[in-house]
């Protein structure tokens, strides 16, 4: 089946070196234009793009992917099925009718509708996600659902190891949906949630006001990819324990590094200072000469 793909992350370029290995194979990829990142602002091409370059698929990454000149672009592909995933910004009529389209969403819609699905499931302490493949329409992750795989979120998953078992599902369940063309069902009404984009507060970990459970979700959530903050320190691997200590406080106890919290403590495993490169929580205590 001839097929362009739109996306733009990490899990997007998982997705669409799936896809390219099938008989299914884009023969153009659409992403976001490159932009400044890390220390240095440099401009960097998106993963997607970086893919599909890899794979030797053409690339186009207009401002605007419903602009006339990238509708252009994609209709001059003739394809009869147009993917999505991960793409970044909303779809517009007449782009949306354009195109027979599938969206691959990791969640199950219609929960965690939105840009940070993976992240928001492990910080509310879900115990399932997966994925679903939608028709897009002009609603933000809204569209009718036609395939849904379903994965288990276990106590130790971060978003690494969540995203890349829901990578092949994704992958898999949109090849299934172009071959077989199931139907679509209507989202339901109930249930629905919306997950909002990470930002700095939701980084950000508060001891003093929130148990240690909680705060180890959020440090799973947004682990390797963005990481949680404590002031400056960024916390990359912990754990809730059950040791005693007043809430807010960091200290060294028999080697490990603990913060007390609003209910039991989190160990503190790898952390980053600022402007260093990661390392063993203990390490880090013994430099900042911190004690019990």
């Amino acid at each position: 089946m001839r097929t362009v793909f739109l996306g733009t992350s990490e899990f997007a370029a998982a997705v669409l070196e799936r896809l390219a290995a099938s008989p299914h194979r884009p023969s153009l990829v659409v992403t976001r234009p490159d932009r400044p990142a890390g220390r240095g602002r440099r401009l960097t091409p998106p993963p997607v793009a970086e893919k599909a370059r890899e794979l030797g698929i053409a690339v186009d990454q207009p401002d605007s992917v419903n602009s006339d000149e990238a509708r252009a672009r994609i209709a001059a592909e003739n394809p009869e099925a147009v993917a999505v995933c991960a793409f970044g910004a909303l779809l517009k009529e007449p782009l949306l009718s354009e195109h027979f389209m599938l969206n691959v969403h990791p969640s199950l819609l219609p929960r965690w509708r939105g840009a940070a699905p993976i992240e928001r499931a492990i910080m509310t302490g879900d115990e399932e996600t997966g994925v679903a493949i939608m028709r897009p329409t002009a609603g933000f992750d809204e569209g009718p659902v036609c395939a849904v795989g379903h994965e288990p979120i276990t106590p130790q998953d971060d978003y690494g190891t969540l995203s890349a078992r829901l990578e092949p599902l994704g992958a898999d369940l949109l090849i299934r949906a172009l071959e077989e063309r199931p139907p679509f069902v209507e989202q339901p009404a109930e249930g629905a949630t919306y997950a909002e984009k990470i930002g700095p507060d939701d980084r950000r970990l508060d001891p003093v006001a929130r148990p240690a459970v909680e705060l180890d979700r959020v440090v799973r959530a947004l682990h390797p990819h963005i990481g949680a903050r404590l002031d400056d320190l960024r916390v990359r691997r912990a754990r809730p324990v059950d040791d005693e200590l007043p809430a807010g406080r960091l200290a060294a106890a028999d080697g490990r590094l603990l913060l007390g919290c609003a209910a039991g403590a989190l160990e503190l495993l790898e952390v980053q200072p600022p402007g260093g490169r990661p390392m063993d929580a203990a390490a880090y205590a013994r430099g900042h000469r911190l004690t019990a």
